[in-house]
């Protein structure tokens, strides 16, 4: 007899993964539809993690993320139903618990986690942000936890170390609903879009002053219920899920078959891919950007691989490693929005790229800010110097694109050349450029 498919449950805690959330509350629903039994839902973010990620590395963090799963999990019980819904958040299902056991659990949690944690000759202090809620009788499963994950910010705005209990829904909290309900959608269509390879890729090309191709972008797109979800809300998605690892690896692939695609229809041209900071961090990073150019059969230096500044100076050894070997290798290296952030002289001397980006938010001063069109000369005669390759992002009209040029950048991109598109859109883009 065929039954559910078995839940993966995350390795490091133990708890269901975040995307088996809404199967897992609405069976804890049918359960108390049985016996009219009420379900609390809790919602556990610690406070300040990032540092423990930043100062100690991921290995050191995961420990410390089980040792704190095990504290959630002697607190709560063997009743309790837990879920890992990000790399420090946590929710927990209690079923028919009412609000003073509720709060008391909620108490005895922050008292238990905050208990010191020897790390690395220091003493670690966790401290966490919880968001309690009741199931009310209009809810489905993704209303009851985006309840709850609304009351944990709460708690993180009133400084966090601290619970708030949301029983009912405040007045005002419609729109916030509706976006965390998105979130937890375009998470659901992310995953089942791997499964099936719906992602899609679209291409924008970067465009030299002769009109000739210096590479083209590769950017993700999904829908979701028909409406195409922006490429930034995408990435946080992805990013706060750890989905953007796997999403990372797919569009590396993509992206080289594309490439070779190219290649082989007579347009040889670099496909850019965008990297982020978890797929840099990851020891397999090195392993899967040489699969991807082995199965597409393509060269290394018809790769290129866009970052922002912080990830090229990150201390990591994984980091510095995987940034070696892929200039080792002769994939391309481009320094993405410079101009804002972390953007340094001082470091874009010592940095290993190949290309240097300008964000748009600096191109849409021109023409009319001469500091902005000075700065621009300026940096792309250095990068020359340094060996780069200067490209404007977001050039939208012809008196931007004279003023890129008038700065001798190497290259342009934007609306004013091309919208991102499809790769069939694309071929014939570059059949029509090849014949001018």
């Amino acid at each position: 007899m065929s039954g559910s498919p078995p839940v993966r449950r995350d390795p490091t805690t133990g708890f269901h993964l975040r995307n088996a959330g809404p199967s897992v509350v609405a069976r804890l629903f049918a359960a108390a539809d049985r016996v009219a039994a009420s379900l609390c839902a809790m919602w556990l973010d610690l406070d300040r993690f990032r540092q423990v990620n930043d100062s100690f590395g991921y290995a050191e963090a995961d420990a410390v993320i089980a040792l704190i799963a095990g504290r959630i999990r002697s607190v709560a019980g063997e009743r309790a139903t837990f879920l890992r819904m990000g790399s420090d958040e946590f929710a927990i299902l209690l079923p028919a618990v009412e609000t003073p056991d509720g709060e008391r659990i909620a108490g005895r949690l922050l008292a238990t986690i905050d208990q010191p944690i020897p790390l690395a000759g220091i003493l670690l202090r966790p401290s966490v942000s919880i968001g309690i809620t009741w199931r009310l009788a209009a809810d489905d499963p993704l209303s009851l936890l985006a309840r709850a994950d609304r009351a944990m910010g709460e708690a993180k705005r009133q400084g966090g170390d601290r619970f708030v209990v949301m029983a009912v829904e405040p007045p005002g909290v419609a729109s916030a609903a509706r976006s965390a309900r998105q979130d937890l959608e375009i998470e659901s269509v992310l995953h089942a879009s791997l499964a099936t390879g719906d992602l899609e890729l679209h291409y924008q090309p970067i465009v030299r002053p002769d009109g000739s191709v210096e590479a083209v972008e590769a950017l993700m797109r999904c829908a979701v219920g028909g409406r195409q979800v922006s490429p930034l809300q995408l990435v946080a998605v992805a990013e706060k899920t750890g989905l953007i690892v796997r999403i990372g690896e797919w569009i590396l692939l993509q992206g080289a078959r594309c490439a070779a695609r190219l290649r082989a229809q007579g347009c040889p041209t670099k496909v850019a891919i965008n990297i982020s900071r978890l797929q840099l961090c990851s020891e397999s990073f090195l392993s899967n950007l040489h699969a991807a150019l082995i199965c597409a059969r393509l060269p290394a230096d018809a790769i290129e691989l866009e970052l922002t500044e912080s990830l090229f100076v990150d201390a990591s050894p994984v980091v510095q490693a995987n940034l070696r070997g892929a200039r080792e290798a002769g994939v391309g290296l481009a320094i993405d929005d410079f101009g804002t952030g972390y953007s340094s002289l001082a470091n874009l001397k010592d940095l290993p790229a190949t290309k240097l980006k300008f964000d748009r938010a600096f191109i849409n001063e021109l023409p009319e800010d001469r500091r902005a069109f000075a700065i621009l000369s300026a940096i792309t005669r250095l990068a020359g110097e340094l060996g780069m390759v200067v490209v404007a992002e977001g050039v939208e009209t012809a008196a931007q694109l004279a003023a890129c040029e008038a700065a001798r950048v190497d290259a342009t991109q934007g609306f004013l050349h091309a919208k991102p598109m499809s790769e069939d859109a694309l071929s014939q883009w570059m059949e029509t450029r090849k014949s001018r």
